[in-house]
């Protein structure tokens, strides 16, 4: 589709820098009508400013939405009840926002009968793949406009030299400039470029904002109990509370004890190495609490099975797989596996560290006291059977080894 045959194009605007340019340059560029959609998934910061700011440029059709619930219910959730980790250690907040974000992008453009969507990605970040691989999975027939693909401003002094020959207004913020590229939601707080690009380097510590320093952390230990329904935390001490309430909660308290912090390097689906540092305290008791009531209520052969997909899980979401078939036919396994997900984790947090201290599920329990009781146990388990298990599963060893003499 060439520029003439673009009327309308749906930006995804924060009402940064980067993406009021982009609302400029497209209407320069492509001589098209745009629409601005701002969404609230728990970034910490306001997003009705955007308003103000798409308005002065022009812009008719504004969508600002909060989808903080759906973020989490539909999204966060799933994903760890996959107990999802990408590479052992990242819990891909960004990466499980990225198709929330692609799906109303072209269900906006749907709606205000679009010709494209556009984004402010770069060309050598994953963000570009996740935006693209959503929109095409959802609408085959969408013509996508990416920017930092396209055009000769590659610096923060161009764009701003674009701004100032536009009459872009741009926001000056006052004292010291993060050297940073962070992106927030409410699962997690990313860092990026700036001093992190030397791998030896320490990150300062005036870096993290959603964590207390371990070593700062309360003397005292906090204690928290986690009700599960299904596989999903539904309250927190008793408490019952909706998805996005029970993350913003055990963001809190987790931040508040230490918890979350990770500086990994991870290898990006465009073929790079890149340094990350990562705050996700609620994420972080998420994926601990919830293996540990799978670990009393999932038959041992399914929680082998999903150890082992959960990998390639993980992967297709970092990669921005999560609206493909084979990500959407483990989703369907892995939630029939959590029918029985039920019942109580007690934790133990205590200066960055996460201690499950107690489990139970009083419907759901596979545990046995009677039959894994080091005491009598009333005929439950008969010992001596083990002899002719051991016999039966070592005759293939025994064979082997005969052969070999």
């Amino acid at each position: 589709m060439s520029n003439k045959n673009i009327n309308k194009v749906v930006l995804a605007y924060s009402g940064g820098l980067d993406t009021s340019v982009i609302v400029k340059w497209l209407q320069e560029e492509y001589q098209c009508e745009v629409v601005t959609f701002t969404a609230d998934i728990g970034q910490g910061e306001e997003v009705e400013p955007a308003r103000a700011k798409a308005e002065a440029m022009g812009i008719e059709e504004i969508y600002i939405e909060d989808l903080t619930e759906e973020f989490v219910r539909d999204f966060v959730y799933p994903m760890f009840r996959a107990n999802a980790i990408y590479e052992g250690e990242y819990l891909l907040g960004t990466s499980i926002a990225r198709p929330l974000i692609a799906k109303r992008l072209v269900e906006i453009a749907n709606e205000t009968g679009a010709d494209a969507i556009s984004h402010g990605a770069t060309g050598k970040g994953n963000d570009q793949i996740r935006f693209e691989l959503g929109a095409y999975a959802l609408k085959p027939g969408i013509h996508i406009i990416a920017p930092w693909r396209e055009w000769d401003l590659n610096s923060r002094e161009s764009l701003l030299a674009y701004c100032d020959k536009h009459g872009i207004a741009v926001e000056q913020k006052r004292g010291k400039k993060s050297p940073y590229s962070m992106d927030a939601n409410l699962l997690h707080i990313s860092y990026e470029g700036g001093p992190l690009e030397d791998p030896w380097q320490e990150p300062e510590e005036e870096m993290w904002k959603w964590t207390t320093a371990p070593e700062q952390a309360p003397d005292e230990p906090t204690y928290i109990e986690l009700r599960y329904e299904k596989g999903d935390v539904v309250a927190i001490d008793g408490e019952s509370m909706t998805p996005a309430t029970v993350l913003a909660t055990l963001n809190r308290i987790a931040g508040d004890n230490g918890i979350g912090r990770i500086d990994i390097m991870e290898n990006r689906y465009v073929g790079m190495k890149s340094r990350g540092c990562y705050e996700t305290p609620g994420g972080t008791i998420l994926l601990k609490a919830h293996r540990a009531i799978e670990s009393i209520t999932l038959d041992r052969e399914a929680a082998h099975l999903k150890d082992e997909l959960m990998p390639r899980y993980a992967t297709l979401v970092y990669n921005g797989y999560w609206w493909s078939p084979e990500r959407e036919m483990l989703q369907e396994m892995i939630d029939k596996s959590q029918e029985y997900v039920n019942g109580e984790v007690r934790l133990k947090l205590y200066k960055g560290n996460v201690a499950v201290v107690g489990r139970r599920s009083e419907s759901d329990s596979l545990f046995d006291e009677s039959i894994a009781t080091f005491e009598a146990d009333e005929g439950a388990y008969d010992q001596k059977d083990a002899e002719g298990f051991i016999k039966l599963n070592a005759l293939r060893l025994r064979v082997a080894a005969a052969r070999r003499g």
